[in-house]
């Protein structure tokens, strides 16, 4: 039973990343947009949804809160809500990114997802600064037991997975994203073709972001407790491109199957190294798995360039 929780909370934070990867997909698989900022995105969409759907505090408890929220709101209004403030925040970012080179936009990107996370860590009035919040309320809690909680929660995340897929398929799909592939590979030919280049790159960078932005607010409600520290760019920002990568850039399947493998690979080794360092490197051995995911990703760039998958070249289905 309890091997069965694990991997029912496995496959939940799975596919919560698989959301993310799809976000990275539409910006980098399909548009070609450098985007080192997903942490940034991450953060938004989990800290307003929180802030959301949170109750105002009482009591003791009355400071732990700004009383600018705690609007007490439903759990699919504060994912609407996380997803609307990652898409206006992705408009500020483009604005002040999208015309810059793929090296520039990745630097910027990085330092602007960098500053969310400090934002929120040092200005307490807002979130409860480097303590976080707490709390945070679930779907259906309460009517289930808690130790069963995770089952509900993954039907609900896979929900969300399937209607964001289907959606990103639609969208590749169709002249829209034909005009994203074209974009990718040939950006003077796409502006000589009479595209308005920009404004696709910030349809992409704001669609791939409220994508990213649920995903934030769907692991908000998983984990029940958010601080800025998860939001570090390894946990938010690179583990993702891994998974994308060795998916299969610009393959919505592939990138999903890269997400539960590299999950997969992130949960199990703290525990299989703990089970071989030495024990008097027993404290250093979850950092390890920082290695792995970097030897992983170099291995992956030499090995598979396209990724398991690879970029699927039809278009059309029909």
């Amino acid at each position: 039973m309890g091997l069965l929780n694990f991997f029912i909370s496995f496959a939940v934070m799975a596919t919560i990343y698989s959301i993310f990867v799809l976000g990275l997909n539409v910006q980098w698989g399909y548009t070609g947009l450098l985007n080192f900022g997903i942490a940034g995105f991450f953060a938004v969409g989990a800290y307003t949804s929180a802030l959301f759907t949170m109750h105002m505090p009482t009591g003791a408890l009355a400071n732990y809160v700004t009383q600018a929220f705690g609007l007490g709101m439903p759990f699919l209004v504060g994912v609407i809500a996380a997803a609307i403030a990652s898409g206006l925040v992705s408009i500020l970012v483009g604005a002040l990114t999208l015309r810059l080179g793929e090296g520039y936009l990745a630097i910027a990107t990085l330092g602007i997802a960098e500053s969310i996370r400090i934002f929120f860590n040092n200005e307490s009035w807002l979130a409860n600064g480097p303590q976080g919040l707490v709390g945070l309320p679930q779907p259906l809690h309460n009517l289930v037991s808690p130790q069963y909680y995770s089952y509900v929660y993954l039907v609900i995340v896979l929900i969300f997975l399937a209607v964001i897929y289907i959606a990103v398929e639609k969208g590749i799909r169709s002249p829209w994203g034909r005009v994203l592939r074209a974009i990718r590979e040939d950006e003077i030919m796409a502006n000589a073709d009479g595209k308005n280049v920009v404004f696709f790159k910030m349809q992409s960078l704001v669609v791939g972001a409220m994508i990213m932005g649920i995903g934030g607010a769907l692991y908000a409600h998983y984990s029940a407790a958010i601080q800025p520290g998860v939001f570090e760019a390894l946990f938010g920002t690179f583990i993702i491109w891994t998974m994308l990568t060795l998916g299969g850039t610009g393959n919505n399947k592939g990138g999903i199957l890269g997400a539960w493998i590299v999950w997969a690979i992130w949960s199990w080794s703290t525990y299989l190294i703990a089970k071989v360092v030495p024990a008097s490197f027993a404290t250093r051995a979850p950092f390890i798995r920082y290695v792995l995911i970097g030897v992983l990703l170099i291995v992956i760039i030499v090995r598979f360039p396209k990724g398991i998958m690879g970029e699927e070249r039809q278009v059309s289905k029909f």
